[in-house]
C-alpha cells in the first residue's frame, strides 16, 4: 500500500484557506483545489496567482490585498471619487477634519478631470494648486520607492475637529 501526502498549502487559492470579504469583512471559506472564495452574501471570488488579485465574479470588481486589508482597483474616475468621499464622510463622523488628500499616481489621469484648480497667486509661479472636495490634491511617491502605492488608492491627512465648511457633500459635482 503506497501512502503520499499531499501539501495542504496547494488546496487553496493563493490567499489561503479564507480571507476576509471585501464587501462585508466577514470570514469566508477558499474552495478547495479551486482558486475560488465564497461568500455567503456577495458570491464568488477569484484569486488570480499571476496578478495578487482578487476578482469578483458578480461585479467584474478587483481587489488587492496590503496589510490584510483589500483595496478595490477602480478603473472608472467615480469609483475612487466616491471611496474618497465616503473616507471623508467617516472622518467627519469620528470628529476629524480632512488636511490633504494622496491619491496613488496610477490614478493621475483617471482623476485629473475632476480636480478643481486654481491659479497660482504669483505671476511668476509655474504651480497650479489642485483641490478635490475642497482638499488639497497630492499624488504618491512612485510605488518603486514605497511598494504600497501599487495597491492602496489614497490616503488622508487629518486633524482633530470638524471642517469649517463641510465641502463633502459636494459628491458629484
Amino acid at each position: 500500500m503506497t501512502q503520499f501526502s499531499t501539501n495542504p498549502a496547494l488546496q487553496y487559492p493563493i490567499f489561503g484557506p479564507e480571507i476576509q470579504c471585501p464587501h462585508c469583512h466577514q470570514t469566508i471559506p477558499a474552495l478547495t483545489l479551486t482558486d475560488t472564495y465564497l461568500c455567503p452574501r456577495h458570491g464568488a471570488f477569484e484569486a488570480n496567482p499571476n496578478t495578487g488579485e482578487l476578482f469578483h465574479l458578480h461585479s467584474g470588481r478587483h481587489w488587492r490585498l496590503w496589510n490584510n486589508q483589500w483595496y478595490r482597483q477602480h478603473t472608472h474616475a467615480d469609483g475612487i471619487r466616491f471611496e474618497i468621499h465616503e473616507a471623508l464622510d467617516q472622518l467627519y463622523t469620528q470628529g476629524y477634519r480632512a488636511t490633504r488628500v494622496i491619491i496613488a499616481q496610477r490614478y493621475r489621469e483617471l482623476v485629473s478631470a475632476y480636480l478643481e484648480r486654481s491659479t497660482p497667486w504669483r505671476a511668476n509661479s509655474d504651480s497650479c494648486l489642485a483641490k478635490l472636495y475642497g482638499l488639497p490634491v497630492e499624488f504618491s511617491p512612485d510605488p518603486k520607492d514605497e511598494p504600497c502605492w501599487e495597491v492602496i488608492n489614497f490616503q488622508l491627512d487629518k486633524e482633530e475637529g470638524v471642517p469649517v465648511r463641510y465641502p463633502y457633500f459636494r459628491l458629484f459635482e
